[in-house]
């Protein structure tokens, strides 16, 4: 795995950690035409299936990063799950989807497939570089940049970075060499992770077991993975040894237990197994000067609702277009303190959804095993309850407190586009045929042109000053979907909508005017 390319000695970005966000970081960096060295202190991929849900913002995230086609090929796609208390089903959930969108609400798929895709995808770049096996040792951040000393296959040398961004997981050793410390809460509730390969007819779908027959008083998660492999999570009791817990000779029987109890009859061998406890933590602040940290280097979730390897992607989408137009002198460094102020809002949400996730999965007392109990029981019978049973699914996270967010002018039919939203989807017709709204994220400011007739001059003007511009004639929006979940009802109603390079609304104005998106980025001080 190493490319074994001298190191530069002065870069604009070291990304230290080379997982699923330290690569996609650099892959929307290069986007954006900055250039960034990744130093990674494993040989190579992560070996296990990890992280392995991937929600439809991320694949969004991944496409611009350029992972999208190898990604679409190999995942597969789930809108649902089932949760059963002992043998009976107490829940069947569908996430919201249609026909004409762009991504599933969900995919399954290995982490190290995820990491492979987007390594690829930056192979692309010629100015770019991962280097494998080389560890950051020491970080010293100055006024103008940070010296970052990284240990690997040729010895020891310094590197002068720009920035840096720490992406190094939760044991980071930029966090530590910072001297920072995560707020939150740990849980004691232990789970025993195991990929098994075996041949398998069930649909795509997430499963939970509570207090299963084959393995009783325990939760257990099941998913389907490409390649024929299955990901089981199971729930250790409180007086089970967690070394003894991961040998083999104690994993495979209550793994072949839970197998023969839903009728999994295939032959079936054990790949990876590792131990997880439930965190919900984070720092403070995700910009510590020239230092900036992403992923679990900034914050730890709990799986359930499958928000950390999401939310890393979405630290990433974020950061990467306002770190490219700071040192592209499009904007203050200060822009990068809305990067920590809107991610870090984003990751408590993410530790609210989770704790509540956590409590229910593998309560922490008595009490909260008591009513759990007492919830599962009325579900048999009372649908109204079985809503309680299931972890919120990872969801994108509105800004709708960003300092980036413009007042809104004019009145608007819909909230679902209001500044701070993620743009939604739209399917519209153009000169080559059908295309998705998204497909026109993940690079510029884009302002969507909502007209009837033709474009006035000074809105078309805005692309020689650095914004996009789509227009959506009504002919376009052939399904209605952009009017309708922009907040523009009837034909003849006009409207702008500014967004973000990360796929999130700025502003929107009613009327075709052009001088309030300017005079939005001028406030904002932006210079595209």
């Amino acid at each position: 795995m190493d490319e074994r390319k001298p190191l530069p000695a002065d870069i604009p970005v070291l990304i230290a950690g080379g997982g699923p966000v330290g690569l996609a970081l650099a892959a929307l960096l290069a986007r954006h035409g900055v250039a960034s060295l990744v130093v990674e202190a494993d040989a190579g991929y992560c070996t296990g299936s990890r992280a392995i849900c991937i929600s439809r913002r991320s694949q969004e995230i991944l496409w611009t990063a350029g992972a999208g086609p190898a990604l679409a090929d190999k995942a597969l796609p789930w809108t649902g799950g089932r949760s059963y208390w002992r043998d009976r089903e107490v829940l069947h959930f569908e996430m919201p989807h249609e026909p004409t969108q762009r991504f599933a609400p969900m995919v399954n798929i290995q982490q190290y497939h995820v990491e492979s895709f987007v390594h690829e995808a930056l192979k692309q770049v010629p100015a770019l570089a991962v280097a494998w096996s080389t560890r950051v040792t020491t970080v010293r951040p100055q006024d103008d940049g940070v010296d970052v000393d990284v240990e690997g296959p040729d010895g020891r040398q310094t590197i002068r970075a720009a920035y840096v961004v720490a992406c190094d997981g939760g044991r980071s050793t930029v966090r530590e060499q910072l001297g920072l410390q995560f707020e939150g809460t740990q849980y004691e509730g232990r789970y025993v992770i195991v990929d098994i390969v075996q041949k398998t007819r069930r649909p795509v779908e997430r499963l939970a077991w509570f207090d299963p027959p084959s393995n009783p008083g325990s939760t257990l998660l099941m998913h389907r993975q490409p390649d024929d492999v299955w990901r089981i999570d199971y729930q250790l009791r409180d007086d089970e040894d967690p070394v003894e817990a991961l040998k083999p000779q104690n994993i495979m029987p209550r793994v072949q237990s839970h197998l023969a109890m839903i009728g999994e009859s295939a032959p079936w061998k054990l790949l990876w197994s590792s131990m997880y406890n439930a965190k919900c933590l984070t720092l403070a602040s995700y910009r510590h000067g020239r230092v900036l940290f992403a992923g679990d280097a900034a914050h730890l979730v709990p799986i359930f609702g499958v928000r950390g390897l999401n939310s890393g992607l979405d630290d990433a989408a974020n950061l990467a277009w306002k770190l490219a137009l700071v040192l592209q002198g499009g904007a203050a460094p200060d822009l990068l303190d809305t990067y920590s102020g809107e991610r870090v809002q984003a990751a408590r949400e993410n530790m609210a959804y989770g704790a509540k996730s956590t409590e229910f999965m593998a309560p922490p007392d008595f009490a909260f095993r008591l009513m759990r109990e007492a919830t599962l029981r009325l579900a048999v019978d009372e649908p109204g309850v079985r809503s309680l049973i299931n972890p919120r699914q990872s969801a994108p996270v509105a800004y709708t407190e960003s300092a980036l967010n413009a007042p809104e002018g004019g009145e608007w039919a819909s909230s679902t586009a209001a500044p701070g939203q993620p743009a939604p989807e739209a399917l519209l017709l153009g000169p080559q045929g059908e295309f998705h709204l998204t497909r026109c994220f993940g690079t510029d400011f884009t302002c969507l042109v909502f007209g009837d007739g033709a474009m006035p001059h000074a809105l078309a003007d805005l692309a020689a000053q650095g914004v996009a511009v789509l227009d959506i004639a009504p002919e376009a929006d052939v399904h209605g979907q952009a009017r309708t979940r922009y907040g523009l009802f009837g034909r003849g109603a006009t409207g702008l909508v500014l967004v973000r390079p990360d796929g999130y609304v700025m502003g929107r104005w009613r009327g075709l005017d052009a001088e309030p998106v300017l005079a939005c980025l001028r406030d904002k001080g932006l210079q595209p």
